[in-house]
């Protein structure tokens, strides 16, 4: 066999295209002995790359995996989210109709099809291809769950249920579960729900969801049985309800984008996050229970980007409020892309790496990958990325979503496209779904008699979630007859720990269950089971007290950590006093189990707080742990104690902004001001940042209306004057009495920022006809020393100011020639510039200065407003010169027409 040559092969592409296109890319390839694949794919045209039988060569598959193309165009187009039933059969949304408004309507002229691809031979590859329902109010779906016969299908304003009555897999019926959701045409609608190891579905929407209302339009229940107030909760939020679509539970909220909720045999969930595009911050968060994850500021809905005290050093985490009270720690930034569907791998097929683990499938950074993850404390930590299939060559890869098949293979759907994010799509004709298993591994699918009680328990422990949902009902209806099976399973000593948690969700269930396996877990080594045990009590019981007291003094802080969230809303003494136990062996310094501890404390800290003060000792603030619960208490008892911490100056300045942050969380009071009062009295060597902290803190009608107040402004405004600090005083304060001053910085540092600060500042509060009036009065200097201080304001006045100067004849040549050049410097002042030249009102001087102002304009629509009116060098005087005779005679016949 001759050696592969790559010279040899291009010539054989061009002279056998035919052969090519008829028996295909890898028939030649096999003809050949390659020793570079990546030389192979490298060596196809663009085009030719872009085919579906060239899809698995641009992928880079982790060791011991394969990727086999299960399914491509034109089968499957725009695929966005799937799921894998019971069967082994992949369901599919596309979003062919995806943003008709960014990337043109739909050329079908119909609504997007649900799919049911099916392997019928057992070779990874899809030989069937079904239209589970097309319609057309299915325009861009984001989400699909399988139940059975059933298909939930997610797509603001609504949520649909679609069953096939009679076996033919079409649907029959169409019932509509939830409506009213905001986010039509919006990834941050509403997405898809999936099983929990409890019987019960997750989901969730982003930020645009905003709410929603049962298909009759009446409002939701909580499982108390009371309407649901979606205004009290913030942006992207996580729910929970049980299989009939009842008893709605919001389990966290203030996300931007969770594209999807994965849920561990634990009940532990876990959710990715997309981020405001471009700034490194898409995370990976541990979802828990009763959390704000700290996209918008909790008081006032600010956007991240706002100043705010003890400010994150990262974006990234900036970017989620990291270091705010109250605000639940990220697992991990996963940088920017665009993270989409991910799931929890619980199969055993793949290496035993990925065991256990998230698998997150990014389609901005061309990823399929698992997240490792490890105990931290009370919480976790992750400390990298293992990639399973990557886009390595073939960046068009965009994977939305990643399933578990019945068989422990992986099932990934590629949007496939040039681009993602912003709304667009650039190719509306390809997709593809691909299957990621060891190699050379049959798609095998096991199958179980779910009507005999042992195979329905066998079948519980399948890794695929249309399987365990399933099975779990089928247990269900056994009940006590699938009892000794699902007890022998529990209490097998060498099963996976994640498998006795199945079945101990299970039997917790079953009518007249004895209570016998949860005595056990509550008593069992493995943490993980004693937090299942204490979930599925809290489940069955109206108040779990006396269960959540048994666990308080374990050992294990994630343990712990579930008693503290197990109290929320719980308002008996006997919760307090779980509270408190869990307190004092609290040690600090881990921010799991403090922000665990407060949402245990939620609405009570009333009674928590003082009840908590007389076990800590004289100086509840002398330790980690109680630094830790100052800075989070939401009670008006806790200031005294954070202002002690604020002020204390044995410890770094650095150190004590998360005290004044803490501040920013109680509502304006006679309490707080009197306390951030006090701080302005202590003497240290940084009590000029204190006092400005303090000062920036307190309320302004507060400081203005008090005489001890306004002396500590005015003393701090006399020690700051001519700093950022002194800036920052006054944009709060806007006192009148400083408009002198501020024209004088202005006046006096022009040029620099400080300057320009104090100028636009003073535009902004003494207002134009103060201004106005100062110019009136001033020399040549000082004029254009004022106008340079107002020159990047960019507001209505500013701009107006310049441009009347620059134009009044009245003014002295230089002081007009500095206000249009200075004109130029906002991107308001730009467009005002262009408005000038094209009305022919700048000459002369005037107008080389304002084209010289204009001459770095960054926006590129600008520019080429503004190229006419700039004198064309020499370079391109030559370039239009006649070249020769003809063209010279053909000028002058030009000019003698004229």
């Amino acid at each position: 066999m001759k050696q592969f040559n790559l010279k040899r092969f291009a010539l054989l592409l061009a002279a056998n295209s035919f052969l090519l296109q008829v028996y295909g890319f890898c028939q030649v390839v096999d003809s050949l002995e390659v020793t570079n694949p990546d030389s192979v794919y490298a060596a196809l045209s663009e085009p030719e790359k872009r085919f579906a039988r060239n899809a698995v060569a641009g992928l880079k598959v982790a060791d011991g995996l394969e990727a086999t193309l299960f399914a491509s165009e034109p089968d499957v187009i725009n695929p966005i989210n799937i799921d894998v039933d019971h069967k082994g059969r992949v369901w599919v949304c596309e979003a062919y109709n995806y943003r008709p408004a960014v990337n043109g309507k739909s050329e079908l002229g119909m609504g997007d099809r649900i799919l049911i691809l099916e392997d019928k031979n057992g070779d990874g590859k899809s030989d069937l291809t079904k239209v589970f329902y097309q319609g057309p109010e299915i325009n861009a779906p984001l989400g699909i769950w399988v139940m059975g016969n059933k298909a939930v299908v997610s797509q603001s304003p609504y949520v649909w249920l679609f069953t096939d009555t009679d076996g033919d897999d079409k649907a029959d019926t169409k019932e509509v579960l939830f409506k009213g959701i905001g986010g039509s045409q919006n990834d941050a609608g509403i997405h898809a729900f999936v099983f929990g190891p409890d019987g019960k579905f997750y989901f969730n929407y982003g930020n645009a969801g905003q709410q929603l209302v049962d298909g009759q339009d009446r409002p939701l229940l909580d499982k108390y049985e009371r309407p649901i107030d979606f205004r009290q909760f913030k942006q992207g939020v996580v729910f929970r309800c049980e299989q009939d679509f009842t008893k709605v539970e919001i389990m966290a909220e203030n996300f931007r984008n969770g594209f999807e909720v994965a849920v561990d045999s634990y009940g532990t969930m876990w959710q990715s996050d997309q981020e405001e595009p471009g700034n490194g911050g898409d995370r990976v968060s541990y979802v828990m229970e009763n959390g704000n994850f700290g996209y918008i500021d909790e008081m006032t809905g600010a956007s991240w980007r706002l100043n705010r005290t003890n400010l994150e050093d990262e974006i990234p985490r900036r970017h989620w409020h990291q270091n705010d009270p109250g605000v639940v720690p990220d697992l991990l930034e996963t940088g920017s892309g665009f993270p989409m569907g991910m799931t929890i791998y619980e199969g055993e097929l793949l290496p035993r790496k990925y065991w256990d683990q998230i698998v997150l499938a990014d389609a901005g950074q061309n990823y399929v990958s698992a997240f490792p993850v490890q105990n931290d404390g009370a919480g976790y930590k992750s400390n990298g990325i293992i990639p399973i299939v990557e886009g390595a060559k073939d960046k068009w890869f965009r994977p939305t979503d990643v399933c578990v098949a019945p068989d422990g293979s992986l099932i990934i759907s590629d949007w496939y496209d040039p681009v993602i994010g912003s709304n667009q799509m650039k190719d509306k004709s390809r997709g593809r779904i691909f299957r990621v298993a060891p190699t050379a591994t049959p798609y095998k699918i096991p199958v179980f008699d779910l009507n005999i009680p042992e195979q329905a328990v066998q079948a519980l422990q399948s890794p695929n979630l249309s399987m365990r949902y399933m099975a779990w009902n089928a247990c269900i209806k056994h009940g006590w007859n699938a009892e000794p099976f699902l007890e022998e399973l529990f209490n097998k000593y060498n099963a996976n720990p994640k498998l006795r948690a199945r079945a101990l969700w299970v039997l917790n269930r079953i009518e007249g269950f004895n209570y016998r396996a949860l005595d056990i877990g509550f008593r069992h080594l493995n943490p993980n089971i004693k937090i299942t045990a204490l979930r599925a009590v809290r489940q069955r019981n109206s108040d779990p007290t006396e269960y959540i007291k048994r666990l308080t003094a374990d050992p294990d802080p994630q343990v712990r950590r579930e008693c503290a969230l197990a109290i929320n809303h719980n308002h008996t003494y006997e919760a307090l006093d779980v509270w408190l136990q869990l307190a004092k062996q609290y040690k600090g310094r881990d921010r799991w189990s403090v922000e665990a501890l407060s949402i245990g404390a939620y609405d009570q800290w009333e009674r928590i707080f003082p009840a908590w003060l007389e076990r800590a000792g004289a100086k509840p603030g002398s330790t980690d742990a109680g630094k830790d619960i100052i800075w989070l208490a939401r009670t008006r008892q806790a200031i005294p104690y954070l202002t002690d911490l604020a002020a204390d100056t044995s410890v770094s300045f650095k150190s004590r902004l998360r005290y004044f942050r803490a501040f920013d969380f109680f509502r304006a009071g006679y309490e707080k001001s009197q306390a951030l009062l006090n701080v302005l009295t202590v003497n240290s060597s940084d009590r000029i940042e204190v006092s400005k902290l303090a000062l920036l803190h307190l309320d302004k009608s507060f400081v203005t209306n008090s005489q001890q107040g306004l002396n500590a402004l005015n003393k701090l405004l006399d020690e700051t004057y001519g700093t950022d600090h002194y800036i920052d005083l006054m944009t709060r304060y806007e006192l009148e009495s400083e408009n002198d001053r501020l024209l004088k910085l202005a006046l006096d540092k022009s040029n620099e920022v400080l300057g320009r600060d104090a100028g636009g500042l003073l535009l902004e509060q003494a207002g134009i006809s103060y201004v106005t009036q100062k110019l009136e009065s001033m020399n040549e200097t000082k004029k254009s020393a004022l106008l340079a201080s107002i020159q990047t304001v960019g507001s209505t006045e500013s701009v107006y100011l310049l441009r009347n100067v620059a134009l009044n004849a009245d003014e002295p040549a230089s002081v007009r020639k500095n206000a249009a050049r200075y004109l130029g410097a906002s991107w308001p002042g730009e467009e005002a510039v262009v408005r000038l030249l094209r009305e022919d009102r700048l000459n002369g001087d005037i107008k080389v200065a304002a084209l010289e102002g204009v001459k770095n304009a960054f926006r590129e629509e600008i520019k080429v407003q503004l190229a006419p009116y700039f004198p064309k060098s020499k370079e391109e005087i030559e370039s239009n010169k006649p070249t020769n005779s003809k063209e010279k005679r053909k000028r002058r016949s030009r000019k003698d027409r004229s």
